[in-house]
């Protein structure tokens, strides 16, 4: 078929997202030119309750898990760096809401720009520190993925989306995917984590070969 249809379930405040999308990209780029693939994302959210402040991130990993990230961000940097990604994870102190970053992932989808989007947001959070929930920065990477300052303001003042996105956030969940990243081939298998490049490797060889199914 020559053809294939990746869905996935990510968060651009989760690093092991950032690491995951970074080895589908370096394996995207060996791929056959002639070869027809198709993006979507579908929100996740690791934390809904995340305050509009954001919050200290090792206060948070150290509540969460019970003792230091130190030895989890040292594994995501190897990680990183095996797929030629430099993570520095003290670099971003802070966990930002992303229901908004999400709002706008979800909204490029229309506009083809949906997995640079994503991308430029997930990059952005963890190889610059920036807080992915500010309206400038928002607003920035918005309008270098397609979207015109008029459909940003009216994106991102939409408290409806918003509440929009949380509800269709808890899907994934209920289906049985509690972590991210995330992957489905043609709908009808998947990768979960981030996983090593051979394994996208043998997924896209696998889903080429097959008829393409998509949801909706």
């Amino acid at each position: 078929m020559n053809q294939a249809h990746v869905d996935i379930f990510s968060d651009p405040v989760c690093p092991w997202c950032l690491v995951g999308l970074t080895r589908l990209d370096n394996v995207l780029a060996r791929q056959d030119p002639a070869a027809r693939i198709g993006i979507s994302y579908h929100p996740f959210l690791l934390d809904a309750a995340t305050p509009s402040e954001g919050e200290d991130v090792r206060e948070l990993l150290e509540r969460k898990y019970g003792h230091s990230p130190d030895e989890m961000w040292d594994r995501l940097e190897l990680a990183g760096a095996q797929s030629g990604l430099e993570l520095d994870m003290r670099k971003q102190t802070r966990r930002n809401p992303s229901q908004r970053a999400q709002v706008l992932i979800m909204a490029a989808g229309a506009k083809g720009t949906q997995h640079e989007l994503a991308m430029a947001l997930s990059r952005a959070c963890y190889l610059e520190a920036r807080n992915i929930n500010d309206g400038a920065i928002l607003c920035e990477l918005a309008l270098a993925h397609g979207f015109t300052q008029q459909e940003i303001d009216s994106l991102l003042a939409d408290t409806e989306a918003v509440a929009a996105l949380e509800r269709s956030a808890r899907w994934a969940p209920q289906a049985g995917i509690t972590g991210v990243p995330y992957f489905i081939f043609n709908n009808k298998f998947a990768l979960a984590g981030a996983q090593p490049e051979t394994g996208f490797e043998a997924a896209f060889e696998r889903a080429l070969a097959m008829e393409v199914v998509q949801d909706g």
